[in-house]
């Protein structure tokens, strides 16, 4: 394990790189023995920064939800991450030069109306829980450069975890349902950007059922003494491959029956 001044030091590197847009290199290059919880005590010492700041929690994402993403990081499940105030957006206007390298992903985000906790925790628990589903769009990001500079090597998933799972906004949009009113795994999506169908995709890639996943992190989190929070927005994990944008882009999120909506990076 890392010590605790080389986590702060890390932390510290994170939230510069935001603030500057200039990447930092792999982590678990620098680092050769980091491992998976070390990444998640970099990305808790981030979130302490930041709330020191004054932005506060309003939830938390899930990623590497699929089988193929979980292959090519060499893990046998998903990554999550931290959602700060700061990062919601409503549909319509995204600044580009809050980011560094944007990437817009489709999923559901599940809106909690009382806590989750435990290390035993069923998908009917968190239908239980859950006040409602809606459509959900989540911008990853790369403080942490995706290839490595020099030997164009990918980062390991000890470097996405520890950038808070790559996560850097969201925007939520359309209908708000109760998860057992709507099929989740045939809830679908269609994204287009500029007019052109980038992306399509049904919430059964997360995991067969996307309720499944927000029961794995409210038990992940009980060994750090945590749980999810009433209140709290849990994005469910895309079901769709990220599609790169540019300052211009305009994106159009189709989900069908639970509506659809607009935003622009500018």
């Amino acid at each position: 394990m890392l010590q605790p001044d080389l986590i702060q030091q890390l932390a510290a590197e994170l939230h510069e790189s935001e603030r500057s847009r200039v990447q930092v290199e792999h982590f678990s290059k620098r680092f050769p023995g980091m491992t998976i919880e070390d990444g998640y005590r970099v990305s808790r010492a981030w979130t302490a920064l930041k709330i020191a700041e004054g932005r506060r929690v309003i939830g938390h994402k899930i990623g590497l939800t699929s089988r193929a993403m979980q292959q090519s990081s060499q893990i046998d499940e998903p990554d999550y991450g931290t959602l700060l105030d700061d990062m919601r957006f409503q549909p319509g206007d995204i600044p580009t030069d809050r980011f560094i390298a944007p990437r817009v992903e489709v999923e559901l985000a599940f809106v909690l109306k009382r806590k989750l906790e435990g290390e035993r925790i069923t998908v009917d628990d968190v239908l239980n829980a859950t006040e409602y589903v809606t459509p959900a769009i989540e911008i990853i990001d790369a403080r942490i450069e995706q290839f490595d500079r020099h030997t164009r090597a990918m980062r390991k998933v000890q470097d996405t975890i520890s950038d808070n799972a790559a996560n850097a906004a969201i925007v939520l949009g359309g209908s708000r349902v109760h998860p057992r009113e709507v099929d989740r795994p045939w809830c679908g999506a269609i994204l287009r950007q500029n007019g052109n169908v980038e992306e399509t995709g049904l919430a059964a890639g997360v995991q067969g059922d996307p309720a499944i996943g927000v029961a794995w992190l409210a038990m992940k989190l009980a060994p750090w003494g945590e749980g999810l929070q009433a209140g709290e927005i849990v994005l469910a994990g895309s079901f769709t491959r990220p599609v790169a944008a540019k300052k211009g882009d305009l994106f159009d999120a189709d989900y069908g029956a639970l509506g659809r909506f607009q935003f622009r990076f500018n």
